[in-house]
């Protein structure tokens, strides 16, 4: 650690990337189908990079370009947050099982289960749709499961980026109580590699 702080940084800096890094979790992704708004984009990631999840999916199939992220309300959340872009839902599928992932989406279908009834400290990938169309049909029908988040209002909806909040921290809920940020998931030398890269950004 000492090579590392004379080269990149105070020992202040690399003690907290150290400090994430280690609570950084693999087996936990989000998927992000089709989002418009740029706003809303930006609010998922940085409620991702705070719950501790490394990487998130962006399946764009042409229905939607990928927005252009502005530097004030996202660039934070760009620099910590990994992500993957994908040209259709079965691609991204194809690697998410690949991986060992289950895959769920938000979706309000007879079959829905309870957010509060998923068990998240497994792998498993969530899946959030676009603003006005939600998940499409095919990201549903290729999915393991659906989920929807309860409500008892008048408008049985919530915002994208809020229903991705919700269901993220859902998910560090139930990892904090299965003691999973204890156990550092990135081996090495994995880690001194996104040691090197993250404080060089």
């Amino acid at each position: 650690m000492d090579s590392i702080v004379y080269s990149f940084g105070t020992e202040q800096r690399v003690s907290k990337i150290k400090s994430v890094l280690e609570k950084r979790q693999l087996d936990l992704v989000v998927v992000a189908e089709n989002i418009a708004d740029p706003h809303n984009l930006s609010a998922m990631l940085r409620s991702c990079d705070a719950v501790g999840i490394l990487k998130v999916c962006l399946v764009y199939d042409g229905s939607q370009k990928l927005p252009t992220l502005g530097e004030q309300s996202s660039a934070s959340a760009r620099k910590w947050v990994e992500t993957v872009a994908f040209k259709s839902i079965e691609a991204c599928y194809s690697y998410l099982h690949g991986e060992g992932f289950k895959i769920y989406t938000t979706h309000l279908g007879k079959d829905a289960v309870s957010l509060y009834d998923l068990d998240l400290t497994s792998k498993v990938a969530l899946v959030f749709g676009n603003e006005h169309s939600g998940v499409s049909e095919q990201a549903v029908s290729l999915a393991d499961g659906n989920f929807l988040i309860p409500q008892i209002g008048m408008i049985q909806s919530l915002n994208i980026s809020v229903a991705c909040a919700v269901s993220v921290y859902e998910a560090f809920r139930q990892r904090l109580s299965a003691d999973k940020f204890s156990r550092v998931q990135i081996g090495e030398p994995a880690f001194t590699n996104k040691m090197k890269e993250w404080l060089l950004r």
